[in-house]
């Protein structure tokens, strides 16, 4: 890491001549690309580190020719020699999903959808003009190949995981006729890709795209498809209609000739099924196998999504393998095999995190059951040893930036919470009243302390659970 922020510091220096006053390291999502948010008075920038030179060099590429036909998107400020470092412009903090989830349904945040599918159609038309697809990362034109490769996706990562039994050469062979349904496109201009309301910030409401670096040429259908129905989101049917409803109005001010309607929402009711798949897979990928916490608890809610949509679009009569296998899918029985039990009023459960200090030893459990578990933090890189954490503990954010952009604390919590979590849904469902997790370190100050702290926080965000922390070690903490 340290290595990393030179790297930054280095290319920062070439376009601003004082040092930054802080760094802050974004928390990542799906991909392997780093963000980090430089500050320095009341200005700020973003700094991506990424060792895919070729996704670094189309997300570049992309910027500027949207810069320059005036798009909605950040400007990128400077690039280091060796192309795996770039500076952009901050659009803020605050993405459309955040307004969503912390104002509500709104008259606000629906006018926000609304700017968003405006600004949508205008860089998917007038920004696409003159866009060279040769500079795209995988494939330059979604078509057959790439539709039929998120279907595989779909179908290897998630689907296959569950282990029901189906005729997998009949359903390859549907896969086929989906594919070439899909592939017959009158609506070919840029498609972001990955258009979601966590990719569209707000800022003085304005709306700015991100991570748009895996667009192509496609069928303008999939983004709308993206947006609406993205899990997260939640958004009612009604909104969902007038705001596709917008959209094409916005399509039929920019495009050469009139639109088929007809013809535009049959290819979106597809692109809505594909991209519903598309997204089961990329949570089955980063749940499943690399067993990221926020993809795991994302299942649930993804089938629940694909259960709405088949509620009210059914499958064509010639792909039967496929209908059945998404009946079965989103059946009570699967959706419950991702859905954590919940605690409620009288869940008698309460979870008892400590932080400890190994030269105090081990806390004593005092309940009726005993038991628990006990993790040694001490192979984590200690903030302690630096001079400017010794007079913090784990509940300051300096400590905690550190803990978790220089260490390799996330992995080790993610294996943790794997661990823990068997235990906690059969206490739970077996009724139990207490469970005892203890983190320490060599004070109990920093380390373990940072560890009790998100530990609670995820048994509280997954499973609802009552947690009462104590840092048995605060009295010694170097103040």
């Amino acid at each position: 890491m340290e290595l990393i922020l030179q790297h930054i510091e280095n290319l920062f220096n070439t376009i601003v001549a004082e040092p930054w006053e802080s760094i802050q390291k974004i928390p990542q999502s799906g991909g392997d690309r780093m963000y980090f948010r430089i500050i320095l008075g009341n200005q700020s920038w973003i700094a991506t580190y990424n060792l895919n030179c070729k996704e670094n060099q189309t997300f570049i590429y992309f910027a500027h020719h949207f810069n320059e036909k005036g798009m909605p998107v950040p400007k990128v400020l400077a690039v280091n020699e060796q192309q795996t470092v770039y500076l952009q412009e901050d659009v803020g903090t605050i993405s459309l999903l955040d307004v969503l989830e912390k104002e509500g349904k709104t008259e606000a945040v629906f006018l926000l959808f609304q700017k968003s599918l405006t600004a949508l159609a205008q860089l998917q038309i007038e920004g696409a003009k003159g866009l060279d697809y040769n500079r795209c990362i995988t494939s330059k034109y979604f078509g057959k190949h790439s539709i039929l490769t998120d279907l595989l996706y779909y179908k290897y990562y998630f689907l296959d995981t569950l282990q029901y039994p189906y005729d997998k050469q009949a359903l390859i062979d549907e896969f086929e006729i989906v594919s070439d349904q899909l592939a017959v496109s009158h609506f070919d201009n840029f498609m972001f890709r990955d258009f979601q309301s966590r990719n569209i910030m707000v800022k003085n409401n304005e709306v700015f795209f991100i991570d748009f670096q895996g667009g192509m040429q496609g069928g303008l259908p999939y983004d709308v498809a993206s947006l609406l129905w993205q899990a997260k989101a939640e958004l009612s049917n009604e909104w969902k209609e007038k705001l596709l409803n917008h959209y094409i109005n916005e399509l039929q001010k920019l495009l050469p000739t009139l639109l088929n309607v007809a013809d535009f929402k049959k290819q979106y009711h597809g692109f809505v099924l594909l991209r519903l798949l598309q997204v089961l897979g990329a949570y089955g990928f980063r749940g499943l196998f690399e067993r990221k916490a926020h993809f795991l608890t994302s299942i649930p809610l993804g089938l629940q999504n694909l259960k709405n949509f088949l509620q009210v679009y059914s499958l064509d009569k010639d792909t039967p393998v496929f209908a059945s296998v998404l009946k079965w899918m989103v059946s009570e029985e699967v959706i419950q095999r991702f859905t954590p039990p919940k605690a409620n009023e009288n869940t008698p459960l309460v979870i008892t995190i400590n932080s400890f200090s190994y030269k105090k030893g081990i806390p004593v459990d005092t309940s009726e059951n005993g038991g628990g578990f006990v993790f040694d933090m001490r192979g984590i890189l200690n903030p302690g040893r630096v001079e400017e954490y010794k007079k913090q503990s784990g509940l300051d954010k300096p400590v905690q930036d550190f803990l978790e952009q220089r260490t390799k604390m996330n992995g080790f919590l993610n294996s943790v919470w794997d661990t823990i979590d068997i235990t906690v849904e059969n206490y739970l469902n077996r009724g139990f009243a207490s469970l005892q997790i203890n983190f320490g370190c060599t004070g109990g100050q920093h380390r373990s302390v940072f560890a009790a702290e998100q530990t609670a926080r995820h048994l509280r965000n997954k499973y609802h659970l009552k947690t009462v922390i104590t840092h048995t070690n605060k009295e010694n903490w170097v103040k």
